[in-house]
């Protein structure tokens, strides 16, 4: 029987980010995905001649020294990054915002709106930024991340005045934060705020941990935009690499059980069976626990992630066909569209379209372009027990979708030839992500925010990454967090 260093289970970016950093220290690990290709919720999948984007949505990362880039930079990755100007435009009935990568540039946009309050909107993004300072030193330096040793235990005592500037924040909602500073009744400001936080800490202004929204609204500032060919071609890219550095990676290998076996794990799978000293699994703690079985495992901490994960967002999707006649512009583009700003920032009243660019040959038919139009909805209601009720719910929030575009997007909308659907159902059962839950747990305000920031040891020699641990939420993250449990591994 194979015998490998370490197995990780999943090739999203938290196993890419694990293999890869793991193979760097020239351990010999095995990738295993139950699907065709990588990047689990961050991938590009092909279906009846169009290649869509799996969830619309931005990748950070890319700036000069981050993460991804210094990984193109390194290893020669056949990668292009296309920095957008604006990064995405958000509309409203009354609002047309273009959100640039230049934040001056943003905040003169900002300030030249009607009733702005120019110096009160100035002094906060610029307490803002101080803030987002301090939190994306962390994501720019991983070695600031957990684990820690005496060096960086030092550094972390050296910025112990730079973190005091979180304390007043902490454990509080970025709209409590914002009506000290008496700027909530600023009804533009409000609306960027609630729709900032909810494509990036997954919940609204009234209840997002401030010193996460904070940090998160300089997002389209921190190396944000496009992959040309879409996100696929980045994890694609990653997988090769982890192979270059001599592991291996195995797609449409299912895991189908983890025993522990003394000093090893032993991994079942629908193609045989190995053995691995440690594993790294890249799943939801709901998939993970079934796959353990009788082995031994942190009963409580599962417990507590498990109970983490029921709180988060499903998703619906549109997958749409354009004939590329009918756009007027020929790059990749993002928007934001709300239909009323008045209500909830969920269930197609808030929806986020990613638009391929016109020389992303491969992606459409000829003629054609795509775009990923998605929006959040409550698992629960689209896995009632009456399949009439589940139905009803996603097709409610799907034709909610759709009047969204045609208000606020409708070049867009006359510009569809063919459209294809998603729910929380198809993401459980392309991904496997149980309930086909999506995007991590909300950052709602509170100190247990910083409970567990530790790479996660959920059985003996077995480690938890993506969306559900620390850093969780985006794209960057997760491969940062496998990167820290890289970490972790080597130094046990």
């Amino acid at each position: 029987m194979e015998r490998y260093d370490v197995a990780v289970v999943g090739a999203g970016f938290g196993g890419l980010g694990a293999a890869l950093s793991l193979a760097q220290r020239g351990a010999r690990v095995v990738l295993l995905e139950r699907l065709t290709y990588p990047g689990g919720c961050a991938s590009t999948f092909t279906r009846q001649g169009y290649r869509f984007e799996s969830g619309a949505t931005l990748f950070s990362g890319f700036g000069p020294g981050q993460l991804f880039d210094r990984w193109i930079k390194d290893l020669d990755l056949d990668v292009r990054f296309d920095l957008m100007d604006p990064v995405v435009e958000l509309r409203t009935e009354e609002l047309t915002l273009p959100i640039s990568p230049d934040r001056t540039t943003f905040l003169e946009t900002f300030a030249a709106l009607p009733g702005a309050p120019r110096k009160a909107l100035s002094a906060f993004f610029r307490w803002q930024e101080v803030i987002a300072d301090v939190l994306w030193e962390l994501f720019d330096d991983p070695a600031l991340l957990p684990p820690l040793n005496a060096t960086t235990l030092l550094r972390h005592l050296g910025r112990s005045p730079r973190y005091l500037r979180l304390l007043p924040v902490l454990g509080k909602t970025l709209e409590e934060v914002m009506c000290r500073r008496e700027l909530m009744d600023f009804e533009p400001l409000r609306i960027y705020l609630d729709a900032v936080s909810q494509i990036t800490v997954q919940a609204p202004a009234s209840q997002a941990e401030a010193a996460f929204a904070l940090g998160a609204m300089d997002y389209f500032f921190r190396g944000t935009g496009h992959i040309h060919g879409g996100i696929g071609e980045l994890a694609g890219a990653l997988a090769k690499a982890v192979e270059t550095l001599g592991s291996e990676v195995r797609f449409a290998t299912a895991v189908d059980g983890l025993t522990h076996r003394g000093d090893h794990w032993l991994v079942k799978t629908r193609r045989g069976e190995l053995e691995a000293t440690r594993v790294v699994a890249n799943l939801l703690p709901q998939n993970l626990d079934d796959l353990l079985g009788t082995s031994p495992r942190n009963d409580k901490r599962i417990a507590s992630l498990k109970e983490s994960v029921s709180t988060s967002w499903g998703a619906a999707m549109l997958y749409l066909g354009l004939d590329e006649d009918r756009l007027d512009r020929d790059r990749a583009y993002h928007l934001e569209l709300i239909g009323d700003p008045d209500r909830p920032f969920t269930e197609g009243n808030h929806i986020f379209c990613s638009v391929s660019g016109a020389d992303e040959e491969g992606r459409a038919p000829k003629g054609q372009r795509v775009a990923t139009i998605s929006t959040h909805l409550d698992p629960t209601l689209a896995w009632d027990e009456d399949p009439h009720l589940q139905k009803q719910y996603v097709d409610e929030v799907q034709d909610r979708m759709r009047q969204t575009l045609r208000r606020r997007a409708p070049e867009l909308a006359v510009a569809t030839v063919f459209e294809m659907t998603a729910s929380p159902r198809t993401f459980e059962r392309f991904t496997n992500r149980r309930q086909g839950f999506v995007g991590g747990i909300p950052r709602v305000a509170g100190f247990h925010n910083y409970e567990q920031i530790w790479p996660v040891e959920i059985a003996p020699g077995m480690y938890l990454v993506g969306d559900s641990v620390f850093p969780g939420q985006s794209t960057l993250s997760v491969a940062l967090g496998g990167v820290r449990v890289a970490e972790a591994i080597s130094r046990g």
